[in-house]
């Protein structure tokens, strides 16, 4: 704090707008027709570029529009004009092309403004923004109206140094938290595959296994403020992990009496949704009350351990089991009566106790909010946002 504050301590910093300092352009519109689904030119939306393109333009259209309508320089700062306004990137110079109604780019004069400082101050930056029908607008003019505070060249340097390094951080860390989310992923499938084992594989509602019960008639408008716990289908890929012993909903004690409840030990799964992969998603259900359900749930009610049975359900060996009972077009299903048919693993109790006790190591590591990377991550992005506030903020005389 003491290094900032003499930093900026005396600091002469002229205000200028952005039309002063640079020009703003924007991207020529390529129509929808124009992109193919292969092709020569990656096509983006800001908040993809440096991702998978969003399509894709002949080498021929992007010639002709570089040529005619001239285009961003390699540090140049693109800037959302639409849709999340404000999203900023850096132009890295790859071969692209962006979306005309999404963005901006400024070319400006380095010598008085470092481009990455603009970067970090358009972050931040309160925009004002025009209505555009249902869509909020960022217009040129009103962005070259935008008034930027100019330090000396220096204390930009000093200023990009230091938020380059919360960056370079933030980005290690998500790196590390990539690496360990494939290493918990293997380790998981490995754990669960008993390739070298002989462990018998038996149907989820086999008898002595467990049964599957469709969940009740409760809706997001029976919600109360306290009551009885309980759990809606959409929360479980929203807002569940693996396990949980705290409800993020309640109902009434009346409102209970007639719905279907989960038990501590029981899964709670959700047999409807929008997309393939969150169908079937699972919650073990640690809590020492029974909780209520909704319907496009199900409660699994089983012998084994609970937390096992919902780390089995995302491994690939039961997705793939998984996917020949998904039906519906727009809305994809799985009926309690076909999960019951998917074949687990069943190792010794000992066994589903020691797979836990490693996998839970991993789960807190790449999930936890309290105290793993996700924790971490979140308070570096936190602590990288106080600084570049505090940085960028300079008094301004009447």
């Amino acid at each position: 704090m003491s290094y900032m504050e003499k930093l900026l301590e005396g600091v002469e910093v002229e205000w200028k707008s952005l039309g002063e300092i640079g020009e703003v352009r924007m991207c020529k519109r390529i129509l929808k027709k124009q992109t193919t689904d292969i092709g020569d030119i990656p096509f983006y939306k800001i908040g993809t570029f440096g991702k998978e393109p969003n399509a894709f333009i002949s080498q021929e259209l992007f010639n002709e529009y570089k040529s005619k309508y001239n285009y961003p320089r390699v540090g140049e700062v693109l800037i959302s004009a639409s849709g999340t306004i404000g999203r900023t990137v850096i132009f890295n110079g790859q071969n692209s092309y962006f979306q005309d109604s999404n963005i901006v780019w400024v070319e400006n004069n380095e010598n008085i403004v470092l481009n990455k400082y603009l970067f970090y101050f358009y972050e931040q930056a309160k925009w004002h923004t025009a209505e555009g029908g249902t869509i909020k607008r960022l217009y040129n003019n009103d962005l070259k109206k935008l008034q930027i505070p100019i330090p000396p060249l220096e204390v930009q340097k000093e200023i990009v140094r230091i938020l380059d390094t919360f960056t370079e951080l933030t980005a290690e860390l998500t790196a590390e938290l990539t690496a360990r989310k494939k290493q918990y992923s293997y380790y998981r499938e490995e754990l669960l595959s008993f390739a070298d084992a002989e462990v018998v594989h038996v149907p989820m509602g086999q008898k002595d296994v467990g049964e599957f019960i469709r969940g009740g008639s409760l809706q997001k408008k029976d919600f109360t403020e306290s009551g009885v716990g309980c759990i809606h289908y959409g929360q479980i890929y929203t807002h569940y992990g693996t396990y949980a012993d705290e409800t993020k909903t309640f109902v009434s004690e009346k409102f209970a009496e007639k719905c279907r409840k989960a038990q501590s030990g029981n899964l709670v799964i959700a047999t409807t949704s929008e997309n393939d992969e969150d169908v079937c998603k699972a919650v073990a259900w640690l809590g020492s009350e029974d909780i209520a359900v909704s319907s496009d749930a199900c409660i699994y009610k089983h012998c084994l351990n609970p937390k096992y049975v919902s780390y089995f359900f995302q491994t690939e060996q039961f997705q793939k089991q998984k996917r020949q009972y998904i039906t519906g077009a727009k809305v994809r299903r799985v009926n309690a009566d076909n999960l019951a048919k998917i074949l687990i693993p069943i190792p010794p109790l000992e066994e589903q106790e020691r797979i836990v006790s490693i996998l839970d190591k991993f789960d807190t590591l790449t999930t936890s909010i309290s105290e793993g990377l996700p924790k971490e991550i979140e308070q570096r992005k936190k602590q990288y946002e106080y600084y570049r506030d505090m940085l960028l903020t300079f008094p301004k005389d009447n």
